[in-house]
């Protein structure tokens, strides 16, 4: 391995392994959800179902990141972390493989018009601004570049499952920080 790439990779092992990493996810989330709610009040596209069941699922990975830049930086905090977030990404890129498969005509496409929370849980009664859900499944809005909100999803929802899988793979091949 040359110079360039081992210094490459040793600045992306302490990337992962610091605040900064955490951080970094935050702001990806913030921007999503950001993105999300956008094209619900600016556009006009309400949300369907599964469109909540993402949010949710970007809500968690953004929680998650911000309890961990909170968190001291311990060995096991950061590989329960990372763990965490494969679970939450995995869970992001089903929903997402979920809603591009319904936009594709693919699968059962079935979707309903509530979430169907358990009272402890019902996000869509605390937050309706966010997690309300006001449409039933049937296609995504454009977006830049001629892509559908679905395939963007599904896309960055498939590097993030690769990253996240990555970080947890540094993390537990660490050095004990």
């Amino acid at each position: 391995m040359n110079d360039t790439v081992r210094g490459f990779w040793a600045f992306l092992t302490d990337l992962i392994r610091s605040k900064w990493y955490w951080a970094g996810l935050v702001v990806l989330g913030l921007f999503m959800e950001g993105v999300a709610l956008y094209y619900q009040y600016v556009v006009g596209d309400d949300p369907c179902q599964v469109c909540i069941h993402t949010r949710i699922w970007v809500a968690a990975f953004t929680l998650l990141a911000f309890a961990m830049c909170l968190l001291p930086a311990r060995r096991w905090l950061n590989v329960a972390g990372h763990l965490l977030t494969v679970v939450c990404m995995a869970g992001l890129w089903e929903r997402c493989k979920y809603l591009w498969d319904v936009e594709r005509g693919r699968g059962d496409g079935t979707c309903e018009i509530y979430l169907n929370f358990p009272d402890w849980f019902a996000l869509d009664v605390w937050f309706p601004a966010m997690f309300e859900v006001r449409t039933l499944c049937g296609f995504t809005p454009a977006m830049p570049f001629g892509f559908t909100m679905a395939e963007m999803l599904i896309t960055a929802s498939s590097l993030l499952v690769a990253a996240s899988v990555i970080a947890l793979g540094v993390n537990l091949a660490g050095s004990g920080r």
